[in-house]
């Protein structure tokens, strides 16, 4: 979900004193990679035209080439939307920021096997995993992050549902 403008999506920002807006066509995914150099976010462009599988592909690639200080400046700008995986170091929780241009960024906690109550209140084991977006809302609204919020929810735990949308 983003604002999107004669069909693109936008952000704004401030360069010296005057806010900008930038319009985007395309969704440009960064993905948090810890690196020797420093966490790094290179982005994977254009996701909106290509399969899991290519994303997959390009998410390894992208990563391998962070670790091993490989990246190329274009790889390293023009990102949308940002997604930090906090639980890959072991984090529970977290209060991701937007780091301008881009506009939302979350970050996803590891899964953690819990005590959970059911419907008959009974201690059950329950798979939970914490995420938390961070949204710039010149661009996006509260209440349409909360929704893409729920949609992301409802992606995790029925992942064959996103088979639906996949080209």
């Amino acid at each position: 979900y983003q604002r999107r403008v004669h069909g693109k999506q936008w952000y704004q920002r401030r360069v010296h004193g005057v806010t900008q807006v930038t319009y985007r066509a395309a969704h440009n995914i960064g993905i948090a990679v810890d690196t020797p150099q420093g966490l790094l976010v290179p982005n994977i462009k254009n996701v909106q035209q290509k399969s899991i599988l290519e994303i997959s592909e390009e998410l390894i690639a992208l990563a391998g080439r962070g670790r091993d200080g490989k990246l190329t400046p274009d790889e390293m700008q023009g990102g949308t939307f940002t997604i930090s995986n906090i639980g890959a170091i072991g984090g529970t929780s977290c209060q991701p920021v937007v780091v301008p241009p881009e506009v939302c960024i979350v970050a996803l906690s590891k899964l953690q096997t819990l005590p959970r109550f059911d419907a008959d209140g009974n201690v059950v084991a329950r798979s939970l995993m914490n995420f938390s977006f961070s949204a710039d809302h010149r661009t996006l609204d509260g209440a349409t992050v909360a929704r893409f919020s729920e949609e992301w929810k409802g992606f995790l735990e029925n992942p064959t549902s996103m088979l639906l949308g996949l080209r």
